[in-house]
């Protein structure tokens, strides 16, 4: 066995789980980029994988794998920047249990992130969300229950992990109602519920067992929905919709498209961006930034704010009675 293999499950063992303590949604990340460089690389040298050695994974090889990702797998900017990080991360480890490999892992490090474009986020209108909310046949206990959930994804704009993720205990409908998750890189939070969030949440759990350990939105076996559950419903809800509210029918609306559209109802009604970075769990305040981009209304204002160049400040007044009542008509 070369000395990939075994640096590899130390990266995993030592590195990722002992020291870290990484989530195992990171741990499955850097799994499947790892997995794909490797076969990668294997391809390429004609051997098999567990042949492999750490000075094959050099930088063009790395570089040639970044390619694959963009140009033959279809993978955005961001996934091909995210899958480079995970490199980088098996690569700072091996530095220090290899160091005669010094030259190649250096050169690895030494590649960097690529630019991308800045998008401007998908979001919903208050008449989008309206219609959206009024899909679901709340007839039926599966339209209850969907209609629950999308209320609150829009309310609390937790993630669809975290919406999955959800129990029974975890909703507090009592004085001060909120829900409490546990989050992207395991941070704990509490978000206030609105009154009407409460009253849906709790008719919803009035006709559900009460066990705490339950699943708070479960699916007809009683287990808790998948990503595809969530995400299939939300095309069927959206297709509906757009009957009502045509201006659907050009968004793709997705799980994460409600959580943009909390932070943007949040942001239209004056809350700093600081706490909309904590409502959200975002790690740096600079992520909730791209809301500013999106947010035409605040440049309308700015606009509105500014004196045009060659004009004096100051509110118009009419110079006669008579004039002012032309043109009042």
């Amino acid at each position: 066995m070369t000395d990939l293999a075994p640096t590899l499950q130390a990266f995993f063992t030592d590195r990722l789980t002992r020291q870290r303590n990484a989530s195992p949604h990171t741990i499955a990340a850097y799994r499947d980029t790892l997995r794909m460089l490797v076969g990668y690389a294997a391809t390429r040298a004609a051997v098999a994988p567990h042949q492999l050695t750490i000075d094959q994974l050099d930088a063009t090889t790395v570089g040639g794998f970044l390619d694959h990702l963009e140009h033959e797998r279809g993978n955005s900017i961001r996934t091909r920047n995210a899958r480079l990080a995970a490199i980088h991360s098996l690569f700072r480890f091996a530095a220090h249990a290899h160091p005669e490999h010094a030259a190649t892992i250096s050169r690895v490090l030494a590649i960097p992130p690529k630019r991308c474009d800045q998008t401007v986020v998908t979001y919903l209108t208050d008449p989008e969300v309206t219609a959206l909310l009024d899909a679901p046949d709340t007839a039926t206990r599966t339209g209850r229950r969907d209609h629950a959930l999308l209320t609150l994804a829009i309310q609390t704009g937790l993630r669809v992990s975290e919406l999955i993720g959800l129990s029974v205990a975890d909703v507090h409908l009592g004085t001060g109602a909120h829900v409490s998750c546990h989050g992207k890189g395991r941070k704990d939070r509490i978000t206030p519920l609105t009154s009407d969030t409460t009253r849906i949440l709790r008719e919803w759990l009035a006709e559900n067992p009460t066990d705490p350990d339950a699943a708070l939105f479960p699916g007809r076996a009683g287990r808790r929905l998948s990503r595809d559950a969530i995400e299939h419903r939300l095309i069927i809800y959206t297709t509906a919709a757009a009957l009502d509210c045509p201006s659907l029918r050009s968004k793709r609306v997705t799980a994460h498209v409600l959580r943009h559209t909390c932070a943007m109802r949040l942001l239209h009604a004056g809350v700093d961006t600081a706490v909309i970075a904590l409502w959200l769990g975002h790690e740096s305040i600079d992520t909730t930034r791209i809301y500013l981009f999106a947010d035409l209304d605040l440049k309308e204002q700015a606009i509105a704010r500014t004196t045009p160049i060659g004009t004096t400040t100051g509110r118009y007044h009419p110079p006669d009675k008579l004039i002012a009542w032309l043109e009042a008509l």
